[in-house]
């Protein structure tokens, strides 16, 4: 059963991470990436050579940070809400709902959020001029509303999905526990406080460890989609700088680098969080 996933980790993670070498070499469109002269560390002295380098690391942290921290918290309670409905026909029900919104693309989330934060004919700006308000604001070009619009669309599309793991985990605790809490007299909010939550602090903390690899990567898609004159300066980060100077201005060598920086310190950064849960807490991934 385990073979098709390694074989899959095979073909589309390991041999694809020969083209790494392109980070190193000037790729030449008559030549393979073997037979193309090397460059040494030249793409990483240009990107941080460029003016742009640091601003787009730094929309790059700020959005990875508020899904990554800010985010977190979201799926857990809604892992222990969803734990507390004792009408299984509604709790199927309420799943499902939370779920659907991971099955469906970026294209799709952010047309809704076209339609309904639109100028004049929105929803939101309908119900504004209803109300006797100014319904001509186009949210979704504003700057001062991009990161309400980005956390929020990220949060109703990844919150369900993201909250089976720790309802599975919330699962698999010994239900005595809760059996002597209420015999000692303990509230609901004792039990969560005092068996929930440190029932399933390891699958937390794993699942912290693993994000933080993703941390110099706050999600091509949904940035792309979302990007318009407005909030440009806000929305560039490194996987659209990546695709744009890749794909588009065909510097492929370039672009190779910045995605394996983005990579490499994705990794220093889970071996460090790793190193570190597992000398506080005896908490890790391996």
């Amino acid at each position: 059963m385990l073979m098709p996933c390694i074989a899959s980790f095979i073909i589309f993670s390991y041999i694809p991470m020969g083209g790494l070498l392109l980070a190193f070499k000037e790729f030449k469109f008559n030549l393979s990436i073997l037979e193309s002269p090397w460059v040494g560390l030249k793409y990483f002295e240009q990107f941080f050579n460029d003016y742009k380098s640091m601003t787009l690391i730094k929309n790059t942290l700020i959005i990875s940070s508020m899904k990554l921290f800010l985010g977190m918290p979201f799926p857990i309670l809604l892992a222990l809400m969803f734990n507390e409905i004792r009408s299984r026909w509604f709790k199927n029900i309420a799943q499902s709902i939370a779920y659907l919104p991971h099955f469906m693309s970026w294209v799709i989330i952010v047309g809704l959020m076209q339609r309904i934060l639109a100028p004049d004919t929105g929803l939101l700006n309908e119900m504004i001029t209803y109300f006797g308000g100014d319904g001509s604001t186009f949210y979704m070009n504003e700057s001062n509303y991009f990161y309400q619009i980005m956390f929020g669309s990220h949060l109703w599309k990844t919150i369900g999905w993201d909250s089976i793991i720790y309802l599975a985990a919330i699962a698999g605790i010994n239900q005595d526990m809760y059996e002597a809490a209420k015999i000692d007299g303990a509230s609901k909010w004792a039990e969560v406080w005092n068996i929930t939550l440190p029932s399933i602090r390891p699958t937390i903390l794993i699942v912290f460890i693993l994000s933080l690899g993703s941390i110099l990567s706050a999600g091509f898609d949904q940035l792309y989609l979302l990007k318009m004159p407005g909030n440009a300066e806000l929305v560039d980060i490194l996987d659209t700088y990546v695709i744009r100077v890749g794909l588009q201005e065909g510097q492929y060598g370039y672009a190779t680098a910045v995605g394996m920086m983005q990579g490499v310190i994705g990794l220093i950064l889970v071996v460090a969080a790793n190193r570190f849960a597992r000398k506080v807490s005896g908490t890790s991934v391996w």
